[in-house]
């Protein structure tokens, strides 16, 4: 789950890393209040979207008066903000942060994710703030300092120290900084976030170390353990399908392809989409229908897929263990009665009973194209995206 900037800086303050006094708000007169209480200029009004690059999109201005605070606040409120994350379709903006300026020095990047590779979490800080982090790796990733923190254990302050001097902190800088760090450190783990960055984090003139932005993801799967946090989710930032499929149970993930994927089981649905980049195609989604792939729970999978415009072709792609294929053949046929499909339809069964199922499918009055193994699937697939075979 992801959270806005100012949630974000809500949790830093919390644990004592220091951000800018700031405002939420949703209208223009909310944000001339916020100026107000701030109490002197200048003031930065930030468009709150779930994505980077709000700035060169033009979502963050700094205004030096309170007409400046009206004229940005109506231009950014409402406004589609596209940006290098939001893909050109861009973002609504409907909420600001207001907040007092800072007399920054100089500008670093901070962050915290987890290592899956390594099975570590990596702790990782960059002179190099205000760019995006991937061009910094690309380019000169001599310039990121890596700490890894093994699980269960945590971040040490002789760790935050070192990367207090890889930013070359000094004197009260370096104090100032482990602060930072370890409240970072403190916020990721208590509540089982999957991704923490600031940038940019500044040192002022005053020799302060503040969080001037916030980036904090949560691990979906221990939201239970943090029912707190729900009242900080905004849906309307969310994939409207990815809504749809969590009413059912379904993991589903919008992607950017062609090849509407239906699979059962995370590790199978991941073999799937790769095999289809393999063979010249792109997946336009991740779903993953669970053990229970019943007429019920197709359906709702073929509604969720055949939303987006962008399907060409669709791949079933289900492994007969807990569940049977002819269980799931039937499944399939009944949905595909239920709900029109007007693209392509290639199933590939395997496992108890897959045999039974492919008699299923061929006695079936409707149009399927039957895959004997899971490259077959993927070749087809392809070509049906392509209108190679129909």
């Amino acid at each position: 789950m992801k959270i806005h900037e100012y949630q974000g800086k809500e949790l830093f303050r919390k644990a004592g890393v220091p951000v800018p006094e700031g405002y939420a708000v949703f209208t223009v007169d909310e944000a001339l209040d916020a100026a107000d209480k701030l109490g002197s200029y200048p003031v930065v009004v930030k468009a709150q979207i779930h994505a980077g690059g709000r700035g060169k999109g033009g979502g963050i201005k700094l205004a030096k008066s309170r007409d400046k605070v009206k004229q940005h606040s109506e231009n950014i409120l409402g406004m589609n903000l596209v940006t290098h994350q939001t893909g050109p379709e861009g973002k609504t903006v409907q909420r600001l942060l207001v907040e007092a300026a800072s007399n920054i020095d100089r500008e670093m990047y901070a962050g915290i994710v987890l290592d899956r590779v390594r099975s570590q979490y990596c702790f990782m800080v960059s002179t190099e703030g205000g760019v995006e982090i991937e061009k910094v790796a690309a380019e000169t990733p001599e310039k990121i300092l890596k700490i890894r923190v093994d699980a269960g254990q945590d971040l040490k302050p002789y760790q935050a120290r070192q990367l207090a001097f890889g930013l070359n902190l000094e004197g009260t800088q370096v104090k100032n900084g482990v602060k930072v760090f370890m409240g970072l450190w403190k916020v990721f783990k208590k509540y089982d976030c999957s991704l923490i960055e600031i940038n940019p984090l500044v040192v002022t003139k005053e020799n302060e170390v503040i969080a001037l932005d916030s980036k904090v993801n949560f691990d979906g799967n221990a939201l239970y353990r943090h029912k707190d946090l729900l009242e900080y989710r905004d849906i309307s930032e969310e994939e409207p399908s990815e809504i749809e499929a969590g009413k059912y149970n379904l993991n589903y993930i919008k992607l950017d392809g062609t090849v509407g994927c239906m699979v059962n089981g995370a590790g199978l649905a991941m073999a799937t989409m790769d095999i289809i980049k393999l063979y010249g195609g792109d997946p336009a989604n991740f779903l993953d229908v669970g053990g229970v792939a019943n007429a019920e729970t197709v359906a709702h999978g073929f509604e969720i897929i055949l939303s987006d415009s962008n399907v060409k072709a669709v791949l079933i792609n289900i492994f007969g263990g807990i569940v049977r294929c002819d269980r799931v053949a039937q499944g399939v046929i009944d949905a595909m009665e239920k709900v029109s499909v007007a693209v392509a339809v290639v199933v590939r069964l395997e496992g108890t009973n897959a045999k039974e199922a492919a008699e299923l499918l061929e006695n079936s009055t409707l149009k399927f194209i039957v895959a004997t193994s899971l490259e077959d699937a993927a070749e087809k697939v392809v070509k049906a995206s392509k209108g190679e075979i129909a």
